[in-house]
């Protein structure tokens, strides 16, 4: 079986990448490069250089390559950015996709794995959150990625394409190998920006607000390991491939951490004192995001291996500190 993981250079794509070839999977990547890095990519994996917005590209790789599934996370990901850069994040995140949807549709590709966020919910209306909660994104971000979900499914109703939407949680932790990592620039995750500390790139971690309805005042969020979502995709796209009809699946460990239980862990995982300087809440940050990921475990028989928060944190730090400046 051969699968296109399209932004296969990325963060949580070069982990799916690795997970397929371990499963015996034959995989071709796709990407830019603009936000993923070429040394995350396996020698294993067939590689293309090119944008899912480039119609001749894309087709380009259908005709050349016997695709059986595309997995899709060639999306632009930048909250911040994606506020102050709407326009970039409707024409590479909604036009691609629509660019990749025709060509699978001309190509006859019938199967399509889509990561999407817990940024579609926007505000929750309850914890923990599940699939079909509403969803009201607050951000340019998840209004992209929800639309994504529904041109999917419309999608499907006029051509047969399944689709599973993954809407992930808290991305965190590194290949267990240490060969892969989390790389991005500029570093808005809690985790790897903490561990700039040890690494002697920063002299503290700025905590946005410590007055929130939360056991200790500070953002309570799921984190769930980079490879756990990996396997995920790939238990997605068997349920397909078995004939398992289009759905939307959480994925998360189903546990809340705080801030303050972040750094914690982090210092006992890499044995250094971490300092923090309390800063004024952001807009947007809801208290406490968690996810049920009850019916993933259900549907597609997944279930988390990392669920030790500083076991998770060891994987990251093993990464972040024999590679300070990432892949450079």
């Amino acid at each position: 079986m051969s699968v296109l993981v399209f932004g296969g250079a990325g963060y949580i794509g070069s982990h799916t990448v690795y997970e397929l070839l371990d499963n015996g999977y034959d995989v071709v990547v796709a990407d830019n490069l603009s936000t993923g890095h070429i040394e995350a990519v396996p020698e294993r994996a067939k590689f293309y250089n090119g944008d899912i917005r480039d119609k001749k590209f894309v087709d380009g790789i259908f005709k050349k390559e016997k695709i059986d599934c595309v997995i899709h996370f060639a999306a632009y990901s930048l909250v911040g950015e994606s506020m102050s850069s709407p326009l970039k994040y409707y024409n590479n995140n909604l036009y691609g996709t629509m660019n990749l949807l025709e060509n699978m549709v001309e190509n006859g590709v019938k199967n399509i794995v889509f990561s999407s966020t817990a940024a579609t919910y926007g505000e929750p209306e309850r914890i923990p959150i599940y699939e079909e909660d509403r969803t009201c994104p607050t951000n340019t971000y998840g209004e992209t990625k929800l639309s994504m979900e529904k041109m999917m499914k419309w999608t499907e109703q006029a051509h047969g394409i399944k689709y599973v939407a993954l809407r992930y949680f808290n991305a965190c932790g590194a290949h267990v190998s240490g060969v892969i990592g989390e790389d991005h620039s500029p570093e808005t995750h809690l985790i790897p920006i903490i561990l700039q500390v040890p690494n002697g790139k920063r002299p503290y971690v700025s905590i946005f607000g410590d007055d929130y309805d939360t056991p200790d005042g500070t953002c309570i969020r799921d984190y769930i390991h980079v490879t756990d979502l990996a396997r995920a995709h790939i238990l997605a796209m068997e349920y397909m491939a078995k004939g398992g009809q289009s759905d939307v699946f959480n994925l998360g460990n189903g546990v809340g951490f705080s801030v303050k239980e972040i750094v914690e862990a982090s210092e006992r995982a890499t044995g250094f004192k971490i300092p923090v300087k309390i800063e004024k809440r952001r807009a947007g940050d809801p208290a406490k995001l968690v996810a049920s990921s009850q019916k993933a475990k259900n549907v597609l028989k997944w279930k988390p291996e990392f669920t030790n928060i500083e076991e998770i944190i060891k994987t990251a730090w093993l990464w972040h500190s024999t590679h300070p400046n990432g892949y450079k």
